[in-house]
């Protein structure tokens, strides 16, 4: 099921609406990845002398451009965590969109979905940040036990998250909560697994940018074959 859906989702990466969506969402991970760069940046700068003395060597400067190039090659590393609060973000702004696209193309039969109102998706999307966020900041205390298997505890946590939020998401527009909680419950190992599925290639650059706008069509999908074998 999985897999189909996401094959249905890759075939439509060309659909024009798509394309709108993936541009825009790019934007947003550029703009949040220089925005969180800048501010560390300049909190290395403001924390940093402008020289320091070294016994028989004399004063030493330059120590701001140092870090810097150290500190791009950083955030270039935590680029990969910061995608999982950038896909977590892309929910409420464009999963929408996304989703009207695959239902217009795969199930034209259905009557038109009723949309989550823009404040409360966004007030959800911002929950649903913060949650990432400081979930991710927990695991940090755990990393050093996995061992090797820090990726994939990393994968399955967020796996999880993601899951249950896209999921989530995606059937609100055509369920009551009520219902729409159930439908997750009953099917909770399929959206884990989808949602780690997704959250694996959200650790590999440039291809990550493209994962949010996958993610909500395969989630699209796996919701209108839930609700098919449930009937």
């Amino acid at each position: 099921m999985i897999f189909a859906a996401f094959g249905l989702a890759l075939g439509q990466l060309g659909d024009r609406r798509f394309r709108r969506v993936l541009l825009l969402g790019v934007a947003l991970a550029l703009v949040l990845l220089v925005a969180v760069y800048t501010a560390f940046l300049q909190l290395l700068w403001w924390l940093t002398p402008d020289s320091f003395e070294i016994p028989l060597v004399g004063p030493v400067t330059g120590i701001e451009t140092i870090l810097g190039w150290a500190s791009l090659l950083l955030m270039l590393g935590l680029s990969i965590f910061l995608m999982m609060p950038v896909a977590s973000a892309f929910t409420g702004f464009f999963l929408e969109d996304v989703a009207d696209a695959v239902e217009d193309r795969h199930y034209p039969h259905l009557p038109p979905a009723t949309a989550l109102p823009w404040a409360d998706a966004l007030r959800q999307s911002v929950n649903f940040l913060g949650l990432v966020i400081a979930v991710n900041v927990g695991a940090l205390f755990l990393y050093p036990f996995a061992g090797p298997l820090i990726p994939v505890l990393f994968w399955a946590v967020n796996g999880f998250l993601l899951g249950r939020e896209y999921f989530t998401m995606v059937a609100l527009r055509r369920l009551p909560p009520a219902e729409a909680a159930a439908l997750r419950s009953r099917y909770s190992g399929t959206i884990w697994l989808a949602g780690t599925l997704m959250a694996a290639p959200l650790s590999v650059p440039i291809v990550n940018l493209v994962i949010p706008v996958l993610g909500a069509a395969t989630f699209t999908h796996l919701f209108h074959r839930m609700m098919l074998a449930g009937r």
